[in-house]
């Protein structure tokens, strides 16, 4: 019997072709997952991926809340050009922490995920209040109620303890001091920076609108500041690759 013959068979009946073909897909999907129940990580451990601090995690949920995902993605993907423009491909360690993650689907402005340190605080706040003003062509609307909404940090420690709940490494002290460590952040505080640094190493401690100091308050535009800022700063790409983290 020829090949085509033995084709035909199944071609020509439709019960053979959907046995067959769940047969393939049954044997595809054996082979794929079975040996992740063997493994006891998925993702590979990174050296400089933290959790979030509570004022970073707590712009976070701002991020979500005004819908930014909707049009800024957090993922370089592999390819050339999206390398050139944005810096290293993202690594799956990045988003490790990440609930629910910010990967995207589409772009109406620039991906984020190596948006920290690129600009300045003033540049941010600037952009947050009026994007025409830093980026002519810029049809994101204004979010200057940030800058003027104070922040609410009554529930940070509930929000961390969640966030354990759900696999984020948060120990009891970091639940214990969560408010605390926010408004350390926030205003700079030299005495208590050292504390705010050993449980969350590298975080960025200063007053990211310049009106906390004055004001005595943070506000919401701090923490959405705070957290753009500590994107794609974890790792060193110069360890992966001699031409990573290209601005």
């Amino acid at each position: 019997m020829s090949a085509w013959a033995k084709h035909q068979i199944l071609e020509t009946n439709a019960i053979l072709l959907m046995i067959g073909a769940l047969i393939v897909i049954s044997i595809g999907g054996i082979v794929e997952i079975v040996p992740l129940f063997y493994l006891k990580n998925t993702i590979e451990t990174v050296d400089g991926v933290r959790p979030y601090t509570p004022l970073e995690l707590a712009g976070r949920n701002i991020y979500v809340r005004e819908g930014c995902y909707n049009c800024h993605s957090q993922m370089v993907r592999p390819l050339r050009d999206e390398v050139e423009r944005y810096g290293h491909y993202s690594l799956a360690a990045e988003s490790m922490y990440d609930r629910p993650f910010q990967w995207g689907s589409k772009r109406t402005g620039p991906d984020l995920a190596r948006v920290g340190g690129k600009y300045s605080d003033t540049w941010h706040l600037d952009h947050l209040n009026d994007p025409r003003s830093v980026i002519p062509a810029s049809i994101m609307p204004s979010y200057r109620w940030l800058a003027e909404t104070e922040l609410d940090i009554t529930y940070l420690d509930e929000d961390l303890m969640v966030q354990k709940a759900l696999g984020v490494p948060y120990t009891d002290e970091m639940i214990e001091n969560a408010k605390r460590d926010a408004v350390i952040q926030g205003t700079l505080d030299p005495v208590e920076a050292d504390d705010l640094l050993a449980r969350y190493p590298n975080a960025n401690i200063r007053d990211f609108t310049g009106t906390v100091t004055a004001s005595g308050r943070l506000t919401e535009a701090d923490a959405l500041i705070a957290y753009l800022q500590s994107l794609g700063t974890a790792i060193d790409f110069n360890l992966y690759d001699d031409n990573a983290n290209i601005r």
